[in-house]
């Protein structure tokens, strides 16, 4: 019986075995044979680069490539100031006054001792003296018109004592830096005697308002006084301070003490710890770093206080003075400032302008490590993480955009991933998608699903967040946003860069494939925008990764309706763009200066969609109906026909390929049988190329069509077998074994078997045999069934087999024993495996050999036998 090599089953019986999909993150160690094994299968998957995106030179909401015109799409540069920012909150409405308090205040009596250190406010004697002082303070920022910060005006007339309060730091202004002396400094800057009162309230009271003080407010004035004196008097010191005997017991309506002692706290830690912080900010707006130091200090002051959020009492007071400051054009300052405002809970379009004084500063990437040093993120990712979706949706907006820029920073991306950033931007995705089309808000969350997901795709850069992104969902909602923002170009590019970028794992691709309609979107998609070249390269090549290992994923992809036609009708495009750019450049000439770069963007497309072709193929049933489809063939055979190896190796050499897998199935009406003379011509220049990749996918080629008795006068009549034989003498397992294919399929020919003996191929493949076949079982059966074929009418052994016969012979008997071969490697797996291979396909094929000569053979000379 004679053996041809090409299409038998048995070859690649373990091509398509039964096996798990996902593998372990760390998998089981292939031997050098499996590998070999593997690279030469009939039947053979593609791989192929992933598609590059470049950097954009600057930060930006929409990169260059956006299709969003400049008038639909929010800004990226914008001026901010002071009046960004909502003032109206912290001041009383122009113009109203409010009523006196309806019941009359309880003074308190005191002794006699305590009853002289204080007095109630009283009256200035110049009307004169309050406009100086109160001008005086107004120049304090000369930035902005609407006087001192800290000015008793700004405070809501219904909190008349804050009035006082913020004002106070004019006796107290040097107050301690520390609790220990905060005391004794108390006693010795500002001694609280009626001539320190009457100076505060000629600077902060004017007439009207003094009157409105001393008809109402007077009870609560004594009642912080008793309260401050409670709690700045420490035991074994002594204080000129008042203090109030069962104060609180008077006040009526105030039952809860708990909440008492808190404002009382509140009040002491106000006037100790911030006020001092806030006349800093004041008194040195021109020192950028002392700024800076002082803002510092008033964060950790303010959290050491509990202070941060909205139900801080003077959180009005505090919040303009912050606003004021954005007007000093400062990235640093800037940045100190809004991690305070965002801290503070703010809301509204003052939310918006801290979010967008974030992303300012973010926008800058030089600013990337004064912000890593800082903990910005962690307030951004609270907006994010609380804020109304639709409420804020423009605010929230420029916050991501913020995160986005920060995700660029490899430092920063670290720290969003521990953070749980992750989750985090999922769920916001989440909300976002449950936003239907017909919502009036539904095109400006498009942008924000803009920065959102470029913020995924380049965490998805990240081990520990692709983990957290297949256990946390994310296929499933991608896809649905996917689908619903199908017209939107922008957010379709940035999912496909992230399903392109994670499809490159297999743990992934198992969650993409279990996705049953991610065929029919990425099908719609290059429908839909076929001629975006960045979003087609991506979705082919996904494609490409999900067919790679996935038998039920190619069997999937294949039935859904117009997926070949799609395929074939992109196919036609970017051939025609290639083309038209080729006929570009030799139109003029062919310049060296304008020659193109290779692979092209065409080319890139036309490479991974060939790739895809060739993995669908592997599927038997899909692969059978490939090649009957004429138009895939044709295609194939274009390239091969237009295209040099020279010009761009991998588009070629992916065609050859795929040509080949589809060559493996004898169907009725196969395009690549009614082609393959045709086929053959276009392999031969390939064949003849310089490039060695080129040369073994032709000889591949050649492998499964040299069954056909045309094909071998084929390579008899064009010299090609000289050629094949001669790379027996390659010295590389993989080319040796493409060779050796093709010399079997030529031994089926009684008539071409003599020219084997003249080109000296029996001695190569006998040295072959030497060479590879104790550690290449796959490579010594193919040589052993070669010259199995070629001794079919054999009479004598040295006349057929020639000078290479005693040499055959002792290493037939060495290679058929069993101890001797497993000796060869001490690792187990690689013997277990070599073990397997040789008792089911070496040795019975060895042994009808070995026999066949032996019996031929008129005497077996003495050799000695060496182990491998």
């Amino acid at each position: 019986a004679l053996l041809c090599r090409g299409m038998q089953a048995s070859k690649n019986k373990n091509t398509e075995e039964a096996e798990p999909f996902y593998r372990l993150s760390v998998p089981k160690q292939k031997t050098s044979s499996e590998i070999i094994n593997e690279a030469r299968n009939v039947l053979r998957t593609l791989r192929t680069r992933r598609p590059f995106t470049p950097s954009e030179d600057q930060r930006k909401l929409f990169g260059s490539g956006s299709l969003r015109a400049p008038q639909n799409r929010p800004p990226s540069v914008f001026s901010l100031h002071a009046s960004s920012f909502d003032l109206a909150e912290s001041r009383p409405v122009s113009g109203v006054r409010l009523s006196p308090l309806d019941h009359k205040p309880i003074l308190v009596t005191f002794a006699k001792d305590e009853d002289s250190s204080i007095s109630l406010p009283k009256p200035p004697a110049d009307p004169a003296e309050v406009r100086r002082v109160s001008s005086a303070r107004a120049r304090l920022f000369r930035r902005t018109s609407t006087g001192n910060f800290l000015s008793a005006k700004m405070v809501p007339p219904d909190q008349n004592e804050e009035k006082l309060d913020s004002e106070e730091p004019a006796m107290m202004s040097n107050l301690c830096r520390s609790n220990d002396n905060c005391l004794a400094e108390q006693r010795s800057y500002t001694p609280f005697n009626d001539e320190s009162r009457q100076l505060i309230c000629n600077e902060c009271i004017s007439r009207s308002e003094r009157e409105d003080f001393l008809k109402g407010t007077a009870e609560k004035f004594l009642f912080q006084l008793g309260g401050e004196s409670d709690q700045m008097k420490k035991p074994g010191t002594s204080s000129s301070w008042p203090r109030s005997t069962g104060w609180k017991r008077r006040v009526p309506g105030l039952e809860d003490e708990t909440r008492i002692n808190e404002l009382e706290e509140e009040e002491i830690f106000w006037h100790i710890k911030i006020l001092p912080i806030l006349h800093e900010l004041e008194k040195v707006e021109d020192n950028i770093e002392n700024l800076c130091l002082a803002c510092t200090k008033l964060y950790q002051a303010l959290n050491e206080g509990s202070m941060l959020g909205k139900r801080f009492k003077r959180r009005s007071v505090l919040l303009k003075t912050l606003y004021k400051l954005v007007d000093i054009d400062s990235d640093p300052l800037c940045l100190k400032l809004a991690k305070i405002i965002l801290a503070m809970k703010v809301d509204g379009k003052n939310l918006l302008s801290v979010c967008k004084l974030a992303f300012k500063i973010c926008r800058n990437e030089k600013n990337d490590y004064i912000i890593q040093n800082d903990r910005l993120l962690d307030c951004l990712l609270e907006v994010l993480r609380t804020e109304d979706l639709q409420k804020n949706n423009e605010a929230l907006l420029y916050c991501m955009g913020a995160v986005k820029f920060m995700s660029g920073n490899a430092v920063l991306l670290n720290e969003m991933v521990n953070k749980g950033a992750v989750e985090m931007l999922l769920q916001l995705m989440r909300q976002i998608n449950n936003i239907k089309e017909n919502d009036t808000y539904f095109s400006n969350l498009g942008h924000l699903l803009v920065q959102l997901t470029a913020t995924l795709r380049n965490l998805a850069d990240l081990p520990p967040a692709r983990r957290q992104l297949i256990c946390s969902g994310a296929v499933p909602e991608l896809s649905v946003a996917l689908e619903q923002r199908m017209n939107d170009k922008d957010v379709c590019t940035y999912i496909v860069r992230i399903f392109s970028k994670l499809s490159s794992y297999d743990d992934f691709c198992a969650a993409l494939a279990d996705c049953s309609r991610c065929y029919v979107l990425f099908l719609a998609l290059l429908n839909k925008h076929q001629k975006q070249q960045d979003l087609v390269i991506r979705i082919i090549f996904i494609l490409g990764n999900l067919t790679a290992k996935n038998n039920q994923a190619r069997e999937q992809f294949f039935k859904e309706k117009g997926s070949v036609n799609t395929l074939i009708s992109l196919f036609q495009t970017y051939h025609e763009l290639d083309l038209n750019a080729q006929k570009w450049y030799h139109e003029r000439g062919g310049e060296g200066k304008n020659r193109p770069e290779h692979p092209s963007e065409a080319e890139d497309v036309l490479i991974k969609l060939i790739r895809v072709l060739a993995n669908l193929s592997i599927h038997p049933s899909v692969g059978a109906a490939l090649a009957t489809a004429h138009r895939v063939v044709d295609l194939l055979v274009t390239v091969l026909e237009y295209k040099s190896v020279d010009d761009c190796e991998e588009l070629v050499i992916n065609a050859a390929t795929t040509i080949n897998n589809l060559s493996y199935y004898k169907v009725k009406s196969s395009a690549v049988q009614d082609k393959k003379l045709h086929i053959a011509e276009m392999l031969l220049k390939l064949l003849m190329s310089n490039n060695m990749d080129g040369v073994v996918e032709a000889v591949r080629v050649f492998g499964n069509l040299s069954q056909y008795h045309e094909i071998c006068d084929f390579i008899i009549q064009k010299k090609i077998y000289k050629f094949v034989i001669a790379l027996l003498d390659a010295k590389n397992q993989d080319v040796c074994f493409s060779a050796c294919g093709v010399v079997l399929n030529l031994t089926v020919d009684k008539n071409k078997r003599a020219l084997l003996m003249e080109e000296g191929g029996i001695g190569k493949l006998v040295d072959c045999l030497g060479d590879f076949g104790p550690s290449d079982w796959q490579l010594a059966c193919l040589i052993c069934k070669t010259l199995w074929n070629y001794s079919e009418n054999i009479t004598n052994a040295a006349s057929c087999f020639g000078e290479d016969t005693d040499t055959l012979l002792v290493l037939l008997t060495s290679l058929l024993d069993e101890e001797l071969v497993l000796d060869y490697s001490l690792d187990r797996d690689l013997r277990d495996y070599h073990k397997q291979y040789w008792e089911r396909e070496f040795k019975p094929v060895a042994e009808k050999l070995l026999d066949r000569i032996q019996s031929h053979h008129f005497f077996l000379p003495t050799v000695t036998i060496t182990p491998f």
